[in-house]
Order: C-alpha cells, then structure tokens, then sequence
C-alpha cells in the first residue's frame, strides 16, 4: 500500500528510469477525482487501445468517449516508445475487477483467476494505455515494449514493489483480453530484471 507519487514526481521518475517522456496539456490536473477516491495505490496496470496512430490513440486517452470520460489512463506508450502524460489522478481505466486479484497483487504473490467484478480498480492501480490493435496481428516495435518496461519498472522501484506488482487489464477485469501480443508473465520477468538493476534510484522523499 503506498500513497500516490506528486505528479510532479511521477514525472522524475520515469525520466529517472530513462523513459521518454511527453506532457500533454495540463496533465497534472486532469484526472477523475471528484467522482471517487484515488489511492491508496496497489499496482500498476497495462492495457492496449484498440487503435491506430499516435496522435489519434494520445487524444482519445485524454479525452475519453462520449460513454466513458478521460482521462482514460496515466500514460500512453505509442509505438515510437513515447510515453505521453494524459492526466493524473483518478482515471477511467481499470474499471471493476477481482477483489481476490487485488489482494493477490498486493501480497505480491501468484494471481488467482479473476472472476468476479466488485472492486473499484481506477482507486488502486496506476495505468498505463499502449497504442497497439489488440488483434494479435499488430506489431509491438522493441522501443515501445522497453518503454512499457521501463515505465512499470519506474513506478514500482518507487514504491518498493516487485513486479508482481504489474498486472494486465485482462487479469483483472472478466472478459478482457490486454494486453494481447505478449504475455504478462514475459514483461514481468522484464521488469524484474530491470529493477535489479541499480539504474533509476528511487528519488528522496520530498522531491518532487
């Protein structure tokens, strides 16, 4: 269980751990907070678009659709490895999921099925949206897989978890199926790599 970062120190560490980093519009501010609590926080959450194109995929994280308002995450990794800041803050992105999972994740042990749809996740989990089709089909270019990684990896060497600390949309909510194109156990084994490496210290409290 951890606090959530200043937006200010979400953005230090992502550069910290060597993420390209853009900020779009008044990021900072944007977020979902006067419908329900944000924090505190268990994870980190990886999802796909279902779109094409960086310009069109970043705008509609931040704005959302007509039936499901933005922001729609955090960050979103298009394919040329950019993570783009779309809010921060509560967003519209985990919706209901496993209540069982939850406890999973923040034990940080092995997860169980998810089958149920009980708990507020957009309280609970940073979230990360990556331009991709979801088709199986579409390509996942290195650069944007290692900006995947090094953004979870980012979040959880700050708040002192392991990987298991990073789960797919599709392991926490029924039915879904993001991110598809590689698998969750594969990134995870990547960002435990890479948080035992001693790059991207944590910052100090107060920074940020």
């Amino acid at each position: 269980m951890a606090s959530p970062m200043s937006a200010g120190r979400f953005l230090a560490v992502l550069r910290a751990e060597g993420a390209t980093v853009a900020e779009v519009g008044d990021w900072e501010h944007h977020n979902r907070n006067h419908v329900g609590p944000w924090g505190p926080m268990h994870g980190v959450m990886i999802h796909h678009t279902v779109t094409q194109g960086a310009e069109r995929t970043v705008e509609l994280c931040r704005v959302g659709r007509p039936d499901l308002p933005g922001p729609l995450c955090h960050g979103v990794v298009t394919k040329n490895g950019t993570v783009h800041l779309v809010g921060y803050g509560r967003a519209n992105h985990a919706g209901l999921g496993d209540d069982d999972v939850l406890r999973a994740v923040i034990a940080e042990r092995a997860l169980p099925p998810d089958n149920e749809a009980n708990t507020d996740g957009n309280r609970h989990f940073y979230g990360f949206e990556c331009e991709n089709l979801g088709d199986g089909e579409d390509p996942w270019p290195q650069r944007q897989l290692a900006a995947i990684e090094r953004a979870a990896a980012a979040v959880c060497r700050q708040h002192g978890w392991t990987e298991r600390s990073v789960i797919g949309h599709l392991e926490w909510q029924p039915g879904k199926i993001d991110p598809r194109g590689f698998t969750m156990a594969w990134l995870r084994e990547r960002i435990r790599d890479r948080l035992q490496q001693t790059a991207g210290p944590a910052l100090p409290l107060g920074s940020g």
